[in-house]
C-alpha cells in the first residue's frame, strides 16, 4: 500500500497561457495545405484540459467553427483519437468511452471495468450526467441492457457511486473478511452478491483493513483467492476493484503493460489511460511501471507506436531524457 505517496500527473496548466494565440496557431496548422501535426501536438499536449476548453472557445469566436470537429475532419486513425480525446472534459471523456464500449459492435468489457472500478463517487456522478447530456441515455439502463449476470450487478452497483468515503470501522473489518472468505468457498449467487456489495460499498479505508483481515483468516491474498474461485469478467472486475483500492497507479501500470504486451499494443486502452490519468496520476503510473516491469512506459510506447501518434503519446507521457 502506497498511502503516504505523492501522486501526480504529467500535464499541468501552462504558464503564460494565451488562448487566443493558441487558437490562431491551431487555425493556421489545420488550414494549411498539409496539416501541421507537430503544432497540434505542441499546443494540445502542453495545456491542461481546462486550458484546452478555453482554446476551443477562442477558436470558435475566431473562426466560427468547432475545434473538435476540425480535428476530426483533418486527422485520421489513432493520432486523431488522441487529439480529439484531449478535447473532452474528463467526465465527458469517460462518458464517451463508456458509450462506445456499450454501444459498439461488441461490448468492450475491459473498458467498462477500467473506468467503473477506478472512479470516485464524484467522478461517477459527473460521468453519468455527461452521459445523459451527450447521448440522451441513462448509463445504468445501458449497463443493465448490454451486460449480464453478476458482472452486470457489480457494474450497476459501482455506477450508483454510493461507496462510503473516509469512514472506517475496525470492529466490522473481520466480519466483512469472513464474508469474503465464505464467498470464495461457497460461490452461491447469494455469496457472490455479498462479495460485490462489500467491494463496491465499503470505503477504501475500510477495505484496507478488510483485506488484511482476509489474509489473516485465509492465509491467502484476496486477489489470488478471487482468481482461484471465480472466472470471466466478474472475476476481472472484482480483481480490478481490489487493485484500485490498494493503489490505483499500480493498477493502471498493470493495465498499460497488458495492453502493450499481451494484446499487441491495444491502442484504445493505451490512449484512454494516458488521457484520462494525465492530470491525476500518470507520473506516478510511470514510476510504478518502471519499478514493476524494468522498462519504462516511455520506452515501450516508443517501441510499439510510430509517427505523430507516437509523438503525441510520448508528449502526454512527458518522458524524461533517461527514459529514452
Amino acid at each position: 500500500m502506497y498511502c503516504g505517496d505523492y501522486i501526480q500527473g504529467t500535464i499541468f496548466p501552462a504558464p503564460n497561457f494565451n488562448p487566443i494565440m493558441d487558437a490562431q496557431l491551431l487555425g493556421g496548422a489545420l488550414q494549411g495545405i498539409s496539416c501541421e501535426k507537430d503544432v497540434l501536438i505542441d499546443i494540445l499536449t502542453q495545456r491542461c484540459n481546462s486550458q484546452r476548453l478555453m482554446i476551443a472557445e477562442a477558436y470558435r469566436d475566431m473562426y466560427g467553427r468547432d475545434l473538435m470537429t476540425d480535428l476530426k475532419e483533418n486527422l485520421s486513425h489513432h493520432f486523431k483519437e488522441v487529439m480529439v480525446g484531449l478535447m473532452y472534459p474528463p467526465a465527458s471523456y469517460d462518458a464517451h468511452e463508456l458509450w462506445h464500449a456499450l454501444k459498439g459492435v461488441n461490448t468492450e468489457e475491459k473498458c467498462l471495468i477500467d473506468i467503473l472500478a477506478s472512479r470516485s463517487n464524484m467522478e461517477i456522478f459527473q460521468m453519468k450526467e455527461a452521459y445523459l447530456t451527450q447521448y440522451n441515455s441513462d448509463l445504468q439502463q445501458d449497463l443493465d441492457s448490454e451486460t449480464s449476470g453478476h458482472f452486470r450487478d457489480t457494474l450497476m452497483n459501482l455506477a450508483q457511486g454510493t461507496r462510503m468515503e473516509g469512514y472506517a470501522d475496525p470492529s466490522t473489518a473481520a466480519q466483512d473478511a469472513m464474508i469474503l472468505w465464505e464467498a470464495c468457498q461457497q460461490k452461491t449467487g447469494e455469496h457472490k452478491n455479498m462479495l460485490q456489495m462489500i467491494l463496491c460499498n465499503r470505503s477504501y479505508q475500510q477495505l484496507w483493513m478488510v483485506f488484511q483481515e482476509f489474509q489473516s483468516i485465509s492465509g491467502q491474498d484476496l486477489v489470488d483467492a478471487i482468481n482461484d474461485c471465480y472466472d470471466g469478467y466478474f472475476q476481472e472486475l472484482l480483481v480490478a476493484i481490489v487493485l484500485c483500492v490498494r493503489d490505483k497507479p499500480s493498477y493502471f501500470a498493470y493495465r498499460l503493460y497488458n495492453a502493450i504486451h499481451d494484446f499487441g499494443f491495444h491502442n484504445k486502452t493505451v490512449i484512454r489511460i494516458l488521457i484520462a490519468r494525465s492530470e491525476i496520476d500518470l507520473m506516478t503510473i510511470r514510476q510504478r511501471y518502471k519499478e514493476r516491469y524494468g522498462k519504462s512506459l516511455f520506452h515501450d510506447i516508443k517501441h510499439f507506436a510510430s509517427g505523430h501518434y507516437e509523438s503525441a503519446l510520448l508528449a502526454i507521457c512527458a518522458g524524461d531524457v533517461e527514459d529514452y
